[in-house]
């Protein structure tokens, strides 16, 4: 059973950053690892106009990084538990940094669709145990999970608006983007090298990488009953990141990259707001802030839709997005609690596994639908299904009050 190392003296050989360092460390590795997965997004209207992409071939490079980041998180999602945080996160970001330099030399949809499989895998692999990490190296209880709510909504924002605005003042704007984060990723990786480590390795490694899903019983019923609000977050994210800048193009007639970019980042930037303002309020008020607040987004946003209006879009994006953060930080903090220290990584990739099929697989059925019934209609579909699973959750949490824990 897995206990939390204590930080003992260092190799000589090898300098180790102290424990509030290593914290901040990981911090800014979550949000890079997230700011990555979204600098495609900007650069599909570059990808359609050069390579001639479709609608569906957009979702189809977004949903190929979730299936392979998938894959990650059922193999080598708890893998950390066992072998250590540290030997987890090198090769991932090792992988990562292969990944960056792919996608700066591609130059046809298969280079890609690689590029984005090796990403996808390498950020499966580290965020289960990134997020452990901070959970382990936590001062103060509960700070590792409102750090793991808020750095991926901050890395998203920044990734796709430093996308955008790289892409369009820089030159080879396919390529620049990918090298900056190349640089990154390989100083994060002698970063982490010299980072304490936080667990004890046990035996099983091997067992551990059989596909399965690990939840623990405690956890069970808090999974099931935040389950709906989950899904409805991610899938309102993967609709954003694959199809926002052809809702930009198309329903709004707006022709810049960075139109797209500021819906995301309205997304999820408020997201991270909604996240830091909520850190102190009880799970369960957050849960209900957060459907509301998805379910009042989503409508005005469909609104904004229909009438053309980017002004309203993009309030409705603000609205949807305290939804977003607030539905996300209550399923980890209402969850991540009832998992033992040696259950954490593994429960966590569980999280992620029904968020990222949330994430994907919605997205590539509406990039399937918007060359059968236009991209407007595809839009009311989603958006109801949205409005749809928060309601659901909200409804959950009025008949069946959940016992949370705040820490």
């Amino acid at each position: 059973m897995t206990t939390l190392a204590a930080p003992d003296a260092p190799p000589k050989s090898r300098p180790t950053l102290g424990r509030g360092a290593a914290f901040t460390l990981v911090a800014v590795v979550i949000a890079t690892l997230l700011g990555a997965s979204a600098a495609p997004t900007p650069l599909y209207e570059l990808y359609q106009s050069h390579w001639g992409f479709s609608s569906l071939q957009s979702t189809l490079v977004f949903g190929i990084y979730a299936v392979s980041l998938l894959l990650a998180l059922l193999t080598v999602g708890s893998l950390s538990d066992y072998i250590g945080r540290r030997p987890v996160l090198v090769t991932a970001l090792a992988f990562e940094a292969v990944a960056m330099a792919m996608f700066a030399s591609a130059e046809s949809l298969g280079l890609l669709l690689a590029a984005r499989v090796v990403q996808g895998f390498a950020t499966g692999a580290a965020i289960s145990a990134l997020g452990s990490t901070l959970i382990d190296l936590e001062r103060r209880p509960g700070r590792g999970s409102t750090v793991n709510s808020i750095a991926p909504t901050v890395g998203l924002a920044v990734g796709a608006i430093g996308s955008s605005l790289i892409s369009e003042h820089l030159p080879r704007p396919t390529s620049t983007v990918f090298l900056v984060f190349l640089a990154l990723f390989v100083l994060e990786l002698l970063g982490i090298w010299a980072a304490p480590e936080t667990a004890v390795r046990q035996q099983g490694a091997l067992a551990s990488m059989r596909p399965t899903l690990a939840v623990p019983s405690p956890a069970l019923g808090m999974l099931m009953l935040t389950g709906p609000c989950l899904i409805a977050v991610w899938a309102l994210g993967g609709f954003y990141l694959s199809l926002g800048p052809s809702l930009a193009r198309s329903a709004l007639d707006v022709h810049t990259s960075l139109i797209g970019a500021i819906m995301v980042a309205t997304l999820t930037g408020t997201g991270a707001i909604a996240v830091f303002v909520l850190r102190n309020v009880a799970a369960r008020r957050v849960l209900l802030v957060g459907t509301s607040a998805l379910i009042a987004g989503v409508a005005v946003t469909l609104v904004g839709a229909e009438t053309s209006s980017a002004a309203i879009v993009l309030a409705g994006t603000a609205i949807a997005g305290v939804g977003f953060g607030a539905g996300f930080q209550g399923t980890i903090h209402t969850v991540m609690p009832l998992a033992a220290p040696h259950e954490r990584a593994g429960l966590l990739s569980t999280i992620y596994v029904i968020a990222y099929l949330a994430n994907s697989v919605p997205a590539l059925l509406a990039g399937y639908l918007v060359g059968e019934i236009g991209l407007v209609d595809t839009t009311r579909l989603y958006g109801g299904l949205v409005i749809l699973l928060a309601g659901a959750a909200f409804l959950g949490l009025l008949v069946r009050p959940a016992p949370v824990s705040t820490s």
